[in-house]
């Protein structure tokens, strides 16, 4: 797969439940290990040689624009009536050659964003085989709300929050590799979908502008799209909470330290 491919980051949301962290600042700025969220995402892209990263920001965009000058932005100035998928569609430009995307609030290694830029296949996951080690110490996640996913080899068959946990393969960590071929099946079928139900409810979404984008993705395999994944065993966390933002600077530093040893 060419290094052409485009990395994206979805990032407009305020991220809410970490309180007041991102009172002043955007949910990606919060601090493990000593880095910015989105420093940890862009080094994990740049080491998988992913270059010329697209943000797609909202909530504080100036802060990340003065700060990052070297980003591509989207704006998604509508961020507090939408969800991740209308974000991202926001990139759609930036999608012809390929892409690879990743929500901003989570910590994951190069090497499973490289697994995915290897795989053969148009639209690749990337999932995390032991999330469930993870949900232990999470009392504020619980494992309903993870985005879990059952797979027969590494080919998904169903992407589902309400999935039992123990029927899932793993957890879907927010990070995807779309082939130019896998950008244009995302983008047709997203339009498809739009044009039915804009302004409407559609799937589990109130709305369909508040859909999530693994709605967009079963929609896909039920129409049909293979989907694919790559597996991370437990190097990822999601800082979706305070508590999470806890679990993640007393973990992931060690997960760093154990990865270049």
């Amino acid at each position: 797969m060419s290094p052409q491919l485009r990395p994206i980051i979805i990032g407009a949301g305020r991220g809410a439940r970490l309180k007041s962290m991102t009172d002043d600042q955007p949910k990606c700025y919060v601090r493990v290990g000593g880095k910015r969220i989105l420093d940890w995402t862009l080094e994990a892209f740049a080491s998988a040689g992913l270059q010329d990263p697209v943000f797609i920001g909202g909530y504080q965009i100036d802060q990340i624009r003065r700060d990052y000058p070297n980003l591509t932005f989207r704006h998604n100035a509508d961020w507090p009536n939408n969800n991740i998928l209308a974000s991202l569609i926001h990139a759609e430009q930036d999608m012809a050659a390929g892409f690879v995307c990743a929500y901003s609030d989570i910590l994951f290694r190069d090497t499973v964003v490289r697994r995915a830029i290897q795989h053969p296949a148009d639209i690749v996951l990337c999932v995390d085989t032991r999330w469930r080690d993870r949900y232990q110490d999470r009392s504020e996640h619980p494992e309903t709300d993870a985005e879990k996913l059952a797979a027969d080899g590494d080919r998904v068959r169903e992407i589902h929050r309400d999935m039992p946990g123990d029927q899932a393969t793993g957890e879907y960590i927010g990070v995807a590799k779309f082939s130019p071929a896998g950008a244009t099946l995302l983008r047709e079928h997203y339009h498809r979908v739009q044009r039915q139900f804009a302004g409407q409810p559609w799937r589990e979404a109130k709305l369909f502008e508040k859909a999530y984008l693994i709605l967009l993705i079963q929609e896909m395999i039920e129409q049909g799209v293979p989907v694919h994944m790559v597996a991370t065993q437990g190097h990822y966390i999601e800082i979706d909470t305070e508590e999470d933002y806890v679990l993640a600077n007393r973990d992931w530093p060690k997960k760093i330290a154990m990865n270049e040893q």
